[in-house]
């Protein structure tokens, strides 16, 4: 048989039958089936970054003593003789075993491993004569048969959807899925460092509410049997915080869930992990200012580099961020384009029907040109852009502008040809909340599942005063997404939510 035939099929349950009998032989020799512990003083990762750079020379006069323990990834057998390669997290280390050195109820120990196994091993540190980190392996004791196999490397694990329902299998054999996993876990440390060491508090806000606000999207029911009330999984903290401003915390941000009952793509995951923050004293600009600098340096500091390659796009996150208006941008997108009649909802619905593109005859001229927006710009959006100037129809929470009402003081971050952000200048009129809400209302009587209620305990909020502030939303997901080069959120994402299996 050569490298590329693979090895005639066994079904699965032939396989788990054979290393049950394997447990069995195991348990016989007295090792237990399920120990307690494993005895270790070191982990492979550790090991490798101490001593991966070290000599063979530097190891004989070192004579380092390890103990480690990791899951079997290979087993190469020569005779009296074998090198078993252990894993741990994204590590692995090699262990050397000879039958003339392991006491025999451990080389028995050894015939009876198969890969996937977890194992513990204790010896000497010395690299192969192919010059391989490896543990001169003085004993090794078992932890526990896996009793499935893992994937052959002939086939591996490649089919998407198994990949996602089987996270666990995904990580065991692709290192590049824990490098992911492992950005993820550093991006958000990141940013709660930067927050934290710039004057905010991290805080936590229901996740139950009685009025799903903060946001226009269809949200999830439940209810409560004490209360006997209808609660809705939260979708975005946004009211709640900023009645912690009106309460005098003047700087806040949460990390956590949100939660819409929408549809599912490579962008949108039901349930989700949004940073949202809020800042007394600012405007929309300066919270634009404060994305860039924390975009950059999380570049710096995860990836050390502010050039991305992004799906086969070159990104640029050294340069200035772009900063341009919404009309602006149908401008320069839209050949033709009347920049005269950006807001005559006539013209506008002319345009969209030309084009085939779906609108509802009750939309105003702001929900209309954010139609076209969302069809005719954000897919040539790669390069960092701040899009601000949203329209007030289509930003029920938003300051309008001092100048132009029909605008308001709002942006939204785009890389890569997708929002990544949304933030504003607050609106804090408390009459003129209450008639957004209103309006909002009539939306909802309409037929639009994703219009807001009315809040009325936040419109009471506002009339104890809330300051000037300004606030953000931003998706950790795609944020992660971009710095790992994925290009699904379910690759970021450790449980992606699945149909079920049939």
């Amino acid at each position: 048989m050569t490298e590329q035939q693979a090895p005639p099929e066994v079904p699965e349950s032939e396989l788990i039958r054979v290393r049950r009998e394997k447990l069995e032989r195991i348990v016989k020799l007295g090792y237990r089936a399920f120990p307690t512990k494993a005895v270790t003083d070191t982990t492979i990762e550790e090991v490798v970054a101490k001593y991966g750079s070290k000599t063979t020379q530097e190891l004989e006069a070192e004579h380092a003593q390890v103990k480690v323990a990791g899951r079997i990834m290979l087993i190469r057998e020569f005779g009296k003789t074998a090198f078993i390669v252990l894993s741990e997290r994204t590590a692995r280390i090699q262990i050397y075993c000879r039958k003339d050195t392991l006491p025999e109820r451990e080389w028995e120990l050894y015939k009876n491993l198969d890969a996937g196994d977890w194992i513990s091993a204790e010896g000497t540190l010395f690299r192969t004569k192919t010059n391989e980190l490896s543990v001169k392996a003085t004993h090794i004791d078992f932890l526990v048969k896996a009793l499935r196999p893992l994937p052959s490397k002939w086939h591996g694990l490649t089919d998407v959807e198994q990949r996602y329902r089987q996270r666990y299998v995904d990580l065991i054999v692709n290192d590049d899925v824990k490098k992911t996993f492992e950005t993820r876990a550093k991006i958000v440390r990141y940013i709660r460092n930067w927050f934290d060491t710039h004057g905010f508090i991290e805080v936590e806000t229901p996740m139950m509410q009685p009025i799903a606000g903060g946001a226009a999207a269809r949200p999830f029911v439940t209810h409560h049997n004490a209360l006997d009330i209808d609660l809705f999984l939260r979708i975005a903290p946004e009211l709640y915080l900023k009645r912690l401003i009106v309460g005098g915390l003047s700087r806040v941000y949460e990390i956590n869930r949100n939660f819409r009952n929408e549809g599912i793509s490579t962008q949108h995951n039901p349930e989700f992990t949004m940073l949202e923050l809020y800042q007394a004293y600012a405007d929309y600009r300066d919270i634009m200012d404060l994305v860039e600098r924390m975009i950059k340096g999380l570049a710096d500091s995860v990836v050390g580099s502010r050039a991305l390659n992004y799906q086969g796009a070159a990104i640029d996150l050294a340069a200035p961020f772009r900063r341009v208006t919404i009309e602006e941008l149908l401008i320069e997108h839209n050949p033709g384009i009347d920049p005269m009649s950006l807001r005559d909802a006539g013209y506008l619905r002319r345009l969209l029907d030309e084009r085939g593109i779906a609108h509802a005859k009750s939309d105003g001229a702001g929900k209309l040109q954010l139609d076209l927006f969302d069809k005719t710009v954000e897919h040539r959006l790669v390069q960092p852009t701040f899009v601000y100037a949203y329209p007030t129809e289509v930003s029920p929470l938003s300051r309008c502008n001092d100048v132009d009402p029909f605008i308001t003081d709002r942006f939204e971050f785009f890389v890569a040809a997708r929002e990544l952000a949304n933030g504003f200048s607050e609106l804090n009129d408390a009459e003129e909340q209450a008639a957004r809400f209103r309006q909002q209302v009539q939306r909802k009587d309409a037929g639009d599942e994703e219009a807001m209620y009315y809040d009325a305990d936040y419109v009471r909020a506002l009339e104890y005063g809330m300051p000037p502030a300004a606030g953000l939303g931003l998706g950790v997901d795609r944020l992660v997404m971009l710095y790992t080069n994925s290009p699904s959120i379910r690759d970021v994402l450790l449980f992606p939510h699945m149909r079920p299996e049939s």
